[in-house]
């Protein structure tokens, strides 16, 4: 299939995605400290590796295994948005999930190991796996977010965390697809960057 086939999935994808971004329309009263509160939410997904590699992964994985079609390639990214917005509000009620940051380490290694031995698993079971992880991951933001701020803060993360996946599945895409080796490589860096973190947390 040719490359005007691939871009025309793409763009297909993108716009199953943009509609989640809705969500982080921050209104009309942008004010100062409504403004900062977007923009740490929007910025939290890119300053942790391992959030940051979490969520490009999950876009190069369902680029590279669900390449024919582009509401599969949409449906594991907007279950960890999905999941991630949950787990966002259970962290500003103040909700406490055993293991938060094992989670987060496992979820890097498990991920990986989808991409690098490009697992295509049914679509629903890989929503299920990539949506279980974002819960941890959004409840870690949660933690960390400005809570007075709330609807601010989470559509910023939402939003970042879109764009993440949407950069993931254009490297999946454009980079990925055409070589066999290189997701494999790929995800075997980011199983060994989570395997790496479940050392340091043991």
């Amino acid at each position: 299939m040719g490359q005007h086939a691939i871009s025309a999935r793409t763009l297909a994808a993108i716009g199953l995605l943009l509609p989640a971004l809705a969500f982080a329309h921050t209104g009309g009263d942008a004010g100062i400290h409504h403004g900062s509160a977007f923009m740490q939410g929007f910025t939290h997904p890119f300053t942790g590796l391992d959030h940051l590699a979490a969520m490009v992964t999950v876009g190069i994985w369902s680029a590279v295994v669900f390449s024919g079609s582009a509401l599969r390639i949409a449906i594991a990214p907007v279950a960890f948005a999905a999941l991630l917005l949950v787990g966002g509000l259970a962290g500003f009620a103040g909700v406490q999930l055993p293991g938060v940051e094992p989670m987060i380490a496992a979820s890097l290694l498990v991920l990986g190991v989808l991409l690098a031995t490009r697992a295509k698993l049914p679509v629903a079971a890989g929503a299920v796996i990539v949506g279980l992880f974002a819960l941890f991951h959004g409840v870690a933001h949660g933690h960390e977010l400005p809570a007075d701020e709330a609807f601010a803060s989470l559509g910023g993360m939402v939003l970042g965390t879109m764009i993440l996946h949407l950069l993931g599945i254009a490297i999946g895409h454009f980079v990925l697809q055409r070589n066999v080796w290189l997701p494999r490589v790929t995800g075997g860096a980011v199983a060994l960057f989570g395997l790496g973190l479940l050392a340091g947390l043991a």
